[in-house]
């Protein structure tokens, strides 16, 4: 007899571009679809996916990670577990025509201060939210601490298992800024101009993943717009830099997935002390900052030209480990069910499932 795959429906309604497995998009992606695309293919021999999207047009993609149109996810469905992208009010909506099935708000993005009355809506919805970082859940609180609160925990953003340090050789004086421009990159490029003026042999890179415009001002000399490249691409220009250049106060990750992949091949990265879920990812110290303190900034970079400081990530953000999280968590959410007689298939109990480190245990309780 083999397993029943349950099915977890995805419902994305502010993605840029429909997103699949095998589909290739019409738009470049964030952090956000890449992650949704990384869990969906780790864990497709345990569940079957539905992935719903405002941008869908048709249905498409392979059967266990099948691309529908938005508006699908409020009719008849199959699916045990609906997770929704960041957006409350359609989790909220979702319920009303799925009144018993379990719903979770998959959050990547801190919510907007007219949004504070999201935490009593879905308390009362009975729909949890799923942080990405345990910092983002403890700010998530605190925003929402008056009032009945849904339960929040959290799994990270996960990382290549493969992605490793190697041998590329590096150039002391190559910074690189890889994110969307809306994440701080104007502070970013006046701090690099004035930095420039004590070394001026620094350069700048900046990469863009295209999709969001925004407007960042002048473009400092020394400064190289990469645009839009393939992750493959992205590493290796990550591998040959001496860091990822961050210093912006303005801006709060909730994760910063490029953060723990920079630091997942050796590179160190620069970021405001503090700020967002930061001292989280970053694995050392010394790589958290005063970002508008110019000695400071000259002086890492310095330090580290001279010597350069051995960088690895946090084992627990490793996609085999946080599959791994999701995967207890999906069972959970979808429940024991009964072996079925005379049948080919069976269902899992989620209790059978192997034990997890206790942050997942945390989560999931």
């Amino acid at each position: 007899m083999r397993l029943f795959r349950p099915t977890i429906g995805i419902v994305d309604p502010c993605s840029p571009a429909s997103y699949g497995l095998g589909i290739c998009p019409t738009q470049p992606l964030g952090g956000t679809e890449a992650t949704v695309l990384k869990i969906t293919d780790a864990l497709q021999d345990d569940f079957r996916f539905q992935l719903f999207q405002a941008k869908a047009k048709a249905c498409g993609g392979p059967e266990t990670c099948a691309v529908q149109p938005l508006e699908n996810a409020f009719k008849d469905s199959p699916c045990q577990v609906f997770l929704v992208i960041n957006s409350w009010k359609v989790a909220c909506r979702l319920r009303r025509f799925h009144p018993d099935v379990p719903i979770s708000v998959w959050l990547h993005v801190h919510p907007g201060r007219h949004n504070r009355h999201m935490g009593r809506a879905l308390a009362e919805a009975n729909i949890n939210v799923i942080c990405v970082s345990q910092s983002h859940a403890q700010q998530l609180e605190a925003f929402l601490s008056s009032g009945a609160l849904p339960s929040i925990g959290h799994i990270w953003n996960p990382i290549a298992d493969d992605l490793t340090a190697d041998e590329t050789p590096r150039d002391p004086n190559r910074l690189l800024f890889s994110s969307s421009p809306h994440k701080g990159l104007a502070q970013v490029l006046r701090q690099f101009e004035a930095l420039r003026e004590r070394l001026p042999d620094l350069t700048l890179e900046v990469a863009d993943p295209g999709y969001l415009p925004w407007d960042v001002g002048r473009i400092p000399d020394g400064v190289w717009l990469r645009g839009s490249l393939p992750h493959d691409r992205l590493i290796a220009r990550m591998r040959r830099s001496l860091c990822l250049f961050f210093p912006q106060s303005s801006f709060a990750e909730t994760f910063g997935l490029v953060i723990a992949e920079a630091n997942a091949v050796g590179t160190p990265v620069l970021v405001q002390k503090g700020l967002g879920a930061n001292d989280e990812v970053v694995c050392g110290a010394d790589q958290l900052i005063d970002g508008t303190d110019l000695d400071q900034l000259e002086s890492r970079i310095r330090q580290w030209q001279s010597q350069f400081p051995t960088v690895t990530t946090h084992p627990e953000f490793r996609l085999c480990n946080v599959a791994q999280i999701w995967r207890q968590k999906l069972l959970e959410m979808v429940g024991p069910k009964p072996l079925r007689s005379g049948g080919s298939d069976l269902y899992q109990n989620a209790g059978e499932s192997p034990r997890l480190s206790s942050s997942a245990a945390r989560l999931s309780g």
